[in-house]
């Protein structure tokens, strides 16, 4: 994987292969694409995973009859919102979107880049430029199949348009085109004013046809006789194809556009959108199910093995989903805390013990959210003993060092908690350096931190206590009061989250001790953003955030200082907000390293060291305090190790190329299959 993924480092390249071949305990929302919902597991047990005990070089072989049709599932907190696959950035509706149309690469089952709507994509000028070729006889199709139009070049740049357009797209998805492809931002930018000073059909009656306004601005040029699109950026941007494996850079036909009319596309349905992809909806009901069906007309059916069918239902919480599984209605299940906790100890259904499968990381890096600026209860007044209490670094540093996670994670993976520990603020595996080098241990080597699975590697009880003598005595003498009130919310219907919470004060209290800091569990009722985050009434949230593109700025980005583009600056920290000039002078360092760092785009792995000096910084400030990641336990009838995976972007839901059992694995196949693939 490694190896493969360093190939976005080589500057000019031309590939020709066939294609196929997002929450928190506390939190319902997270930007770009939302964070999936976590598995809760249980605290009692720790003990070790079972081991594999046949050939680690060898996979088992495959289930003689595999499944032709998928059984899945989602939460109904996770309802499909879109079918417009241009607004969308929530992860909710584009793990369906991206079965249904196809982008320009995709991704296997190691992360690495794979060909998709393209046969070839090459750089020649060092990353500035980049030429994408399109494959021969893709088409788009109405749900049942039939032929509409033939899928062209020139669709990708009406997709862009429709992007950059803000009288039709409302800025969504628009920051990663706008910042790499020449032109773009411009183009925005004049369609927000022409929205503003003439009004939103002005900005609507806009094409991306030669002569256009866009065609003249924006970086992108379509050739449909020769079938080649080719972009033309700010800079040398190397990580660019990884970019465009994400639905801001997908198709979009001209045609069904003109026969919807701008608004009818914005509101676009399963029933009259145009697909391309694997799959098309034959079966739509909100909050039941969701039915996709093997498109007949796809380009590429002879190379893509596929479901005949693939059916999404919908349902309230996993202990039905599990339910569902036993009666052989599911074809895999993620397992909560007493469903686990039952069948590991054998209290219950002691029979599916050896099936139990410690699932593959989600792609979301969790991290405890700091907010700088603060109010109380009431959402107006400044709760200023917090807000000085955080802006010392001495404080949060004790916060740092002295929480040990562990009993925490242990909610969401009991069997083998410290597997969901994470390090840093970036996610693994969305960057690696030249000699195949994850990205994350640059990070952890300018931090002094060794990966190691037996120990809470952060947690150090001598530093935590010293750093909180420091800030009590400095604390004290600018008026702040101990104990410091932590006000953390949860949703008041969750059963789940309040034991949770209260493993989580037993952390502080633990780790700290009840005469500092005391956490106080609050809840809300319906929305996290308009009862909590918006009125500032939180001192931390827990969020995971997932990469759209392999670099790390899609991370680091997010939380400079004085950027109206960086989302958690904005609205979770609220860092611009606290005047205390140790914390202005913290995040300023930091924010020189990232424009520093981002300014590097002739040699990455100087860029990724960079970054690496800079997230080093963001942590060592303990600016942000990284959480956890999420790795579960579940039964399956999927082999995990096949499936598309990556650590960015919108393809893993991708249901092709998939192998699957019409019986549950057992935990020693899917460890044969796991050492398998890592020996690939």
């Amino acid at each position: 994987m490694k190896k493969t993924l360093a190939i976005l480092l080589v500057l000019a390249m031309v590939l020709s292969l066939a294609a196929c071949g997002e929450k928190p305990v506390q939190t319902t929302e997270a930007p770009q694409q939302s964070t999936p919902a976590q598995t809760q597991a249980p605290t009692e047990s720790t003990a070790a995973p079972t081991q594999a005990t046949t050939d680690p070089t060898q996979a088992p072989e495959p289930a003689v009859e595999e499944l032709k049709n998928l059984n899945t599932y989602e939460t109904k907190a996770r309802e499909l919102e879109t079918w417009n696959v241009h607004y969308s950035q929530a992860a909710a509706d584009l793990n369906i979107l991206c079965n249904l149309f196809d982008g320009l690469l995709t991704n296997d089952n190691h992360g690495n880049l794979k060909l998709n709507a393209a046969k070839s994509y090459e750089s020649p000028d060092g990353g500035l430029t980049w030429i994408f070729t399109l494959n021969e006889g893709m088409t788009w199709f109405d749900k049942d199949g039939n032929v509409q139009a033939d899928v062209v070049a020139s669709d990708w740049a009406t997709g862009l348009e429709w992007v950059l357009n803000y009288a039709k797209n409302d800025s969504y998805n628009v920051s990663m085109p706008a910042e790499m492809i020449a032109g773009a931002n411009d183009y925005y930018e004049y369609t927000k004013n022409l929205t503003e000073t003439e009004g939103a059909d002005a900005a609507k009656a806009l094409t991306a046809e030669d002569g256009s306004k866009f065609a003249e601005t924006v970086g992108i040029k379509v050739d449909d006789e020769a079938g080649t699109i080719t972009y033309t950026l700010v800079d040398k941007l190397p990580y660019f194809p990884s970019v465009a494996t994400y639905n801001c850079l997908y198709p979009l036909s001209a045609e069904l556009v003109e026969e919807l009319g701008v608004d009818g596309y914005r509101d676009v349905t399963w029933e009259n959108m145009w697909y391309s992809g694997a799959y098309t909806v034959t079966y739509f009901v909100s909050q039941n199910q969701k039915v996709l069906t093997k498109s007949p007309n796809y380009w590429n059916d002879a190379n893509c093995k596929r479901f005949d069918t693939v059916t999404i239902k919908m349902v309230d919480s996993a202990s039905v989903a599990y339910q569902l599984f036993k009666n052989g209605e599911l074809d895999h299940v993620s397992l909560d805390q007493a469903t686990l906790q039952g069948i590991y100890n054998g209290t219950s259904d002691a029979e599916l013990k050896a099936n139990l499968v410690e699932a593959r990381p989600t792609k979301y890096s969790y991290q405890m959210h700091l907010v700088y600026n603060k109010n109380l209860e009431d959402g107006e007044t400044p709760d200023d003993n917090w807000n000085k209490a955080v802006a010392n670094e001495n404080f949060r540093k004790s916060l740092y060092y002295g929480l040990d996670l562990t009993p925490y994670l242990a909610r969401t993976n009991a069997i083998n908690p410290l597997s969901c520990q994470n390090y840093c603020y970036t996610g693994n595996g969305v960057a690696f350096t030249s000699d195949g080098t994850d990205y994350t241990q640059l990070v952890r080597k300018e931090m002094g931190l060794d990966y190691d699975s037996t120990k809470y590697v952060r947690y150090d009880a001598e530093k935590a206590a010293q750093y909180k003598a420091k800030a009590i005595e400095e604390l004290t003498a600018k008026g702040v009061t101990f104990p410091v009130t932590v006000d953390y919310y949860i949703s008041g219907s969750s059963d789940v989250a309040a034991q949770t919470a209260k493993v989580l004060e037993q952390v502080f209290a633990d780790g700290l001790g009840s005469d500092y800091v005391v956490l106080k569990t609050n809840t809300y009722i319906s929305s996290l953003a308009n009862e909590v985050r918006k009125p500032r009434k939180a001192s931390f949230f827990i969020n995971g955030w997932g990469a759209d593109f392999a670099d790390p700025i899609n991370f680091l980005g997010q939380e400079t200082y004085d950027d109206t583009a960086a989302y958690y600056s904005n609205a979770y920290s609220f860092c611009n907000d606290n005047d205390d000039p140790d914390l202005i002078a913290a995040y300023k360092e930091f924010t020189d390293l990232v424009v520093k760092a981002k300014a590097i785009t002739d040699d990455m792995d100087k860029r990724y060291a960079a970054f690496a000096k800079a997230e080093a910084c963001f942590l060592d400030h303990a600016l942000v305090i990284p959480c956890s990641y999420e790795v579960g336990w579940e039964l399956t009838k999927i082999n995990n190790y096949s499936k598309v995976y990556s650590m960015y972007g919108m393809q893993a839901y991708r249901y092709v190329d998939w192998e699957t059992s019409t019986v549950p694995y057992t935990t020693e196949q899917m460890d044969a299959f796991a050492a398998a693939y890592a020996a690939e």
